[in-house]
């Protein structure tokens, strides 16, 4: 048995530079509509752009979630910050050329299991360890206290 996995979508476009993306693989998903800034699109919806640093910063929250409590710790919130940099390459393009994750998690007290953590949860994560083949992604983590987060 293999452990390959693929992922259907489907876009249409709706008007002007609105995309609505279908999730295949997923009865009842809900669809995401997509737009491009202006001057080119409305700005109506999330563009491409922002929904990789969205994906990738999903993926980290999920792996970090998923060691967490398998470290038996109680992950009592999740808090995740994704910066997408977009700037003009040599000719004049834009590219992402950066995004920065920054995961606040509340877990209590334990540190010696979050630090541990901390030192796992990227390898895991398929989405940023793929992306990180062409684009940098800076992960930090840093946990918020209980009290911080009430």
């Amino acid at each position: 048995m293999s452990d390959d996995r693929s992922h259907h979508v489907t876009l249409r476009l709706a008007r002007d530079y609105e995309f609505v993306a279908q999730f295949n693989d997923v009865p009842g998903a809900p669809t995401i509509r997509f737009d491009e800034p202006a001057p080119l699109g409305g700005a109506r919806a999330p563009n491409a752009a922002a929904v990789l640093g969205a994906a990738v910063g999903n993926c980290l929250a999920a792996s970090l979630t998923f060691c967490l409590r398998r470290a038996r710790m109680d992950v009592k919130d999740l808090t995740v910050n994704v910066t997408t940099h977009v700037a003009r390459n040599e000719r004049g393009r834009f590219r992402i050329d950066g995004i920065d994750v920054e995961l606040e998690p509340v877990v209590g007290a334990d540190g010696a299991r979050l630090e541990r953590c901390s030192e796992l949860f990227e390898d895991f994560c398929t989405v940023t360890a793929s992306v990180q083949r062409g684009i940098p992604v800076r992960v930090s983590l840093k946990q918020r206290e209980t009290e911080a987060a009430a």
